[in-house]
């Protein structure tokens, strides 16, 4: 069931996840196609092409898992749930979206305390570790970022991209994540879902497979 976001915020983060998601993917194509046309045709290599396309799809995953949360899309097994009566099947799904804001939150706040000291801020504990200086391995600094060698550096130029921007994806994601089981839980307080799972995807793909073999048969 496709579920449209009825809230300003709900639509903007909609908006944010899908625009991401599409823009990643766009980049992470066009950065391997490249690369391989380099290789293969010009004999070179795109020396920063493999640690983007890494931390592209770093960000793809888990801003792809808080979309997935909101399109129901992950894969559950709903034998118990099918079994239940309605009120129990409500039930057991406030349990399970409760154990998954529990879990996200408690990976949000590791993913603050990892990423704040590249970042110099504090993490959550008050503790300040600056380690804005540390940079990725491969990726150039781009020249469009050097506003921020004053206030995160010193004044000291970066000859790499510093970690703390393409490390953002650990906050920004579970940060996403939380909200969208925060949104999950809402549903099924107000009645609107009794399940946080589509889970009729195996049944479908036996189903199709089944078919597949009766029609070759």
């Amino acid at each position: 069931m496709h579920f449209e976001p009825k809230t300003t915020l709900g639509r903007a983060i909609n908006e944010i996840e899908e625009t991401l998601i599409a823009v990643i993917l766009g980049l992470m194509t066009m950065i391997t196609f490249a690369n391989v046309v380099a290789r293969y045709v010009f004999n070179a290599n795109i020396l920063w092409a493999l640690e983007t396309t890494v931390f592209l799809f770093a960000w793809l995953v888990l801003i792809g898992a808080s979309y997935c949360v909101k399109a129901r899309a992950h894969l559950g097994v709903d034998v118990v749930l099918n079994m239940v009566q309605p009120g129990l099947r409500r039930l057991l799904a406030f349990i399970a979206v409760g154990a998954c804001l529990v879990f996200s939150v408690l990976l949000m706040i590791g993913a603050w305390n990892y990423w704040a000291p590249f970042a110099a801020l504090p993490m959550l504990d008050g503790t300040l570790k600056d380690q804005a200086w540390y940079e990725v391995n491969d990726i150039p600094m781009l020249d469009f970022l050097r506003f921020i060698e004053g206030p995160m550096n010193q004044g000291e130029a970066y000859e790499k991209l510093p970690r703390f921007i393409p490390y953002a994806a650990l906050p920004i994601g579970l940060f996403l994540l939380t909200f969208r089981f925060l949104q999950a839980a809402w549903r099924v307080i107000t009645g609107e879902i009794d399940s946080i799972i589509s889970g009729h995807e195996a049944e479908d793909l036996v189903e199709e497979a089944a078919a597949k073999a009766d029609k070759e048969g």
